[in-house]
């Protein structure tokens, strides 16, 4: 009995030996199925980058990921640069570089990118700009032999809201200080004022519109004045110039300084240039922070003007005739 006992404990243990062999062995091979798929997916990560681009409303980047062809370093940043000149079929998004401008030439050397662009970059908007430059080197700075991207408008550097060049970027160079990144934009109320029919008084108009939290309010307000009204009310005409280009607008001590270029000078659909001048000083006086304007041409304050500062002036004003 002991001997046939003894017998089927040794039975029982060699099945249990067997059991778990198989089991060691399943296992082994799942592990090794596991490590071959997961080399497998980081072998396919290498080749995966993630190509930035802006949306339709163009109030924020979209990413999207592109699975790398090319091999050479030369290739894959040809390969880029044709992912984000490309639109999509259904147009669910825009291609940076497919937004009006073109490419006239890039050189990369010691690890940074200098692409040069024509003037027809300078039409977009500022925030689509930002947005367009954020896109592209967000991109390209994926790749390992670049760690800088500087952009350049036919020879001629880019210029940023306080007027300062804007110089080598990387993916960094687009989150602010408290971590947001850069495409983040706030709904404001404005109240603008363009020009009458006659070009001599000023109307006031409402206007919200998203605007990027990295830009100071101040520039925004004059960019959508140079940008002129939107046409949704009858009544209301430009009152600046909208070849001006804005160099730099700070505040301090509630006086707003806008620096713009000589375009400024040049008036449009007979107005004159005190309703120019108010425009600007009315619209960024409704600004709480706002007391005074000076406006300068090119960093100076022309002799023309009769002041050089500005303080609002409500008599300029007038309301559409019903």
């Amino acid at each position: 009995m002991r001997d046939g006992h003894a017998g089927g404990v040794g039975s029982g243990r060699g099945l249990d030996d067997m059991v778990r062999k198989i089991s060691a062995g399943i296992l082994a091979v799942f592990c090794v199925l596991l490590l071959a798929a997961c080399g497998q997916k980081d072998k396919m990560g290498e080749n995966m980058y993630q190509v930035y681009y802006v949306s339709n409303s163009e109030t924020r980047v979209e990413v999207h990921s592109h699975e790398m062809q090319a091999k050479e370093p030369e290739g894959q940043l040809d390969e880029l640069v044709a992912c984000l000149s490309t639109n999509p079929e259904k147009l669910e998004y825009k291609a940076p570089f497919a937004m009006g401008f073109q490419i006239l030439n890039r050189k990369l050397e010691d690890g940074k990118l200098l692409i040069d662009v024509n003037a027809a970059y300078l039409d977009l908007s500022v925030t689509t700009e930002v947005l367009v430059r954020a896109a592209i080197v967000r991109t390209l700075t994926q790749l390992s032999e670049i760690r800088l991207v500087m952009m350049t408008v036919e020879g001629n550097p880019l210029y940023d809201n306080s007027g300062g060049t804007i110089g080598w970027m990387n993916s960094d160079s687009f989150i602010n200080n408290d971590g947001n990144e850069i495409n983040t934009y706030e709904l404001v109320g404005m109240k603008l004022y363009f020009a009458g029919e006659d070009g001599t008084k000023l109307v006031g108009g409402y206007r919200e519109k998203h605007y990027p939290t990295s830009m100071l309010l101040e520039r925004f307000v004059v960019e959508e004045l140079i940008a002129g009204p939107s046409g949704q009310v009858e009544g209301l005409y430009p009152s600046i110039n909208p070849d001006t280009k804005v160099l730099g607008v700070t505040t301090r001590d509630g006086v707003c300084y806008v620096n713009l270029d000589e375009n400024f000078l040049t008036v449009v659909n007979n107005v004159s240039t005190d309703v120019s001048i108010y425009s600007i000083v009315n619209s960024l006086s409704e600004l709480s922070n706002i007391n005074k304007v000076q406006i300068l041409i090119n960093g100076e304050v022309p002799s023309s003007f009769t002041a050089s500062t500005f303080e609002r002036n409500l008599d300029m004003v007038t309301t559409l005739e019903k």
